[in-house]
């Protein structure tokens, strides 16, 4: 039953990007206005964990306009946290898949975009900890939202949440920036305090507070990375680490 239901959710999801991609058709940009995929990618470590995903957002209309967007994930990890059940340590692999249709706002120097749809996760457990929720295949929805915003020309403002109804899933992320180094970088790099939140089912949560560095720009490719000291309710906190790079395709 599981796996029927795992193969129909990957069949509406593929009935469902291809709908979008006939329907949507290229459409005709404003002058130099040819980008309408985005690849990103991204790696997080740290004392109980280390995940990586990568995906891509397709716009329509293109970066610069309004309108419809669709962002398609994947990611993996593995991850170790104390069981009260078994009295032991468990090491967890996952990977999961989000299609999450969404729209882009901007006003000003603000941008603002929202996603909402369907997820697939997928965990491992040694040993099996059946008091754990978060066990072989799991299907959800996912809400999600970010923001950039650039108050003054030197200044930024950005933000990320999520929230889903698996057991593992809401996070968010609040971060300010100085733009310094344009002499070495297209638009320079902004460099700054972030402050991160994890929680899930259980009464676990996780508060991270480090130094970013974002929209490192070399040729086609940005970059971002942060680092900081992650305190979790465990009792295991250490520093974490985290890098993402995107690009832009041109049609």
């Amino acid at each position: 039953m599981v796996r029927r239901r795992v193969r129909a959710a990957a069949l509406l999801a593929a009935a469902f990007l291809v709908c979008v991609c006939r329907s949507s058709g290229p459409s005709k940009a404003d002058e130099g206005d040819d980008q309408r995929v985005l690849q990103f990618s991204g790696r997080d470590i740290w004392r109980n964990g280390a995940f990586v995903h990568g995906g891509l957002i397709y716009a329509p209309r293109g970066f610069e306009r309004d309108g419809f967007m669709l962002k398609l994930v994947l990611d993996g990890g593995v991850y170790r946290y104390s069981s009260g059940s078994l009295g032991q340590d468990v090491i967890g692999v996952e990977w999961g898949v989000q299609a999450l249709p969404g729209f882009r706002i901007k006003r000003g120097d603000a941008e603002m975009k929202f996603f909402f749809g369907p997820e697939l996760q997928h965990h491992k457990l040694r040993p099996d900890d059946t008091a754990n929720r978060l066990r072989d295949y799991l299907f959800g929805l996912r809400m999600a939202g970010e923001l950039w915003y650039e108050p003054t020309p030197g200044t930024l403002i950005a933000g990320d949440a999520s929230l889903s109804t698996l057991a593992s899933g809401r996070s968010a992320r609040l971060a300010y920036g100085w733009r310094i180094a344009e002499e070495l970088f297209t638009y320079g790099v902004y460099v700054g305090p972030e402050v991160q939140y994890f929680g899930s089912e259980g009464g676990y949560h996780q508060r991270r507070i480090g130094l970013h560095m974002t929209s490192m720009k070399t040729e086609a490719t940005e970059w971002s990375a942060s680092i900081g000291f992650a305190i979790d309710t465990i009792g295991r906190s250490s520093p974490y680490a985290r890098l993402g790079l995107s690009q832009k395709i041109t049609d």
